[in-house]
């Protein structure tokens, strides 16, 4: 199973350089081994409704979300872990959450932050995983 970071869905939703990596990514694994946090979720709404992207928003939800990618989160009692992480890894505030939410589900984190290539499970790209 696999954690797709906020940067994966972003670069394929704002046509970024690697959005040909991001969508075989997509197209070649089944959705419904693939995970997106809370945070990203809401993250993504954030960055797209500040560039007035509300129809990428919604298109994003129906065709990714609502059709397979599952959402995790953190209960409080997780999120104290949190300060451990970032200042064992030098993480901020995202990629702890990120990163605890591999750790709890122990999926394969997928993402373009080389800042969790520092830490013990490290992450893969999507060309890596097709």
């Amino acid at each position: 199973m696999y954690l797709a970071d906020t940067n994966i869905f972003l670069e394929a939703l704002l046509g970024q350089d690697k959005k040909d990596d991001v969508q075989s990514f997509l197209q070649i694994n089944d959705l419904s081994t693939i995970y997106i946090t809370d945070l990203s979720l809401h993250s993504i709404g954030i960055i797209l409704f500040r560039l007035k992207y509300f129809t990428l928003f919604n298109s994003f939800l129906e065709d990714i979300i609502v059709d397979g990618v599952g959402i995790l989160s953190l209960s409080p009692e997780d999120l104290k872990t949190l300060e451990r992480i970032a200042d064992k890894f030098n993480l901020d505030f995202d990629d702890a959450y990120q990163y605890a939410v591999a750790a709890k589900y122990e999926m394969q984190l997928i993402s373009f932050d080389t800042d969790f290539d520092q830490t013990e499970r490290k992450r893969k790209e999507p060309i890596e995983v097709l």
